[in-house]
């Protein structure tokens, strides 16, 4: 479970170092020198969002499993403590 929350936390860091330094669409010159000058940050963009996308799915599948081990484990002992009372 830490290690999904530790994974989650570096998600998000990353995501706000990577994404502040995205610059802005340039307004001068023609139609064809703005899309040329804007496509390879905007992939490099793309790139970056699905890969920190991809980290945040797993951190999170990874903290989901965790709770439920917990909880699991935690209803098990329970239940054989329930068991030995009787």
């Amino acid at each position: 479970m830490g290690t999904g929350i530790g994974l989650l936390i570096f998600t998000f860091v990353v995501a706000f170092l990577q994404l502040r330094g995205i610059s802005t669409i340039p307004a001068a010159g023609g139609l064809v020198e703005v899309f040329g000058e804007a496509l390879a940050p905007l992939i490099e963009a793309c790139i970056r969002a699905v890969f920190l996308g991809i980290m945040g799915w797993v951190g999170s599948i990874l903290s989901m499993r965790g709770v439920q081990i917990l909880t699991a484990s935690k209803e098990k002992s329970e239940e054989s403590e329930g068991k030995t009372e009787e």
